[in-house]
């Protein structure tokens, strides 16, 4: 399967607002991720609510934004990817596994709603790989660019692949992608999240030697 490369190209990213693509009500996201709440999440703004991913029975992971609010510790920022692990206790069976997926691979996305508060899900494929910059994102950060949808409150929440491992943490979404030259707009109303390639390496030297990854994947 070819990989396409949205590069030169920029995603505008946006981590508030309403919503691209459709979500439901999940009874399954209970049992992948986790709510991150300060104050009241509703739509009147008086809180602020994000989604963390168990990962040991130490820590979770979630986006770096979301992370500066959670009542949690900070365990590790990534240098220039919008991705943070925070002290949490978790199930003494936690161990998340992880898989990076191509562009093409079916995917779910688990979170919490920001207006609802309620557990959502949605599912979609994976677009393009997208550079981003913001206060988060930097060079040489990349993101994935898929059509699931994700609503306000699902950053930090966490990306499945088929086969049930982890791909990549949610952290918000763009109206449209265009080339940085041309600036054609290449594509419209995605999710965007950090692949676990592009974080791999930094997850390993903060929680030390893992196993996350199942034996024949990389």
């Amino acid at each position: 399967m070819r990989t396409t490369l949205l590069w030169p190209a920029l995603a505008a990213l946006a981590l508030s607002g309403c919503s691209v693509g459709h979500t439901e009500y999940s009874r399954t996201a209970l049992e992948h991720v986790d709510m991150s709440v300060t104050g009241i999440p509703t739509v009147l703004g008086l809180g602020i609510l994000g989604t963390t991913i168990p990962l040991t029975p130490e820590y979770s992971l979630t986006a770096a934004h979301v992370a500066t609010t959670a009542v949690q510790r900070v365990k590790a920022y990534h240098p220039y990817c919008d991705v943070a692990i925070i002290y949490h206790k978790n199930s003494p069976e936690t161990l998340a596994k992880f898989r990076t997926s191509k562009v093409g691979e079916p995917i779910k996305m688990y979170g919490y709603s920001f207006i609802s508060a309620m557990p959502v899900e949605s599912s979609g494929v994976n677009l393009a790989r997208t550079a981003i910059t913001n206060k988060w994102n930097k060079r040489p950060c990349m993101a994935m660019a898929s059509n699931a949808g994700v609503v306000q409150g699902m950053s930090g929440g966490a990306v499945y692949n088929a086969d049930q491992t982890i791909g990549g943490v949610i952290v918000g979404y763009s109206h449209e992608i265009s080339n940085i030259r041309s600036k054609q707009v290449i594509l419209k109303d995605v999710s965007l999240y950090i692949p676990y390639g592009d974080f791999k390496h930094w997850l390993e030297q903060n929680i030390g030697p893992t196993t996350l990854t199942p034996p024949g994947h990389v």
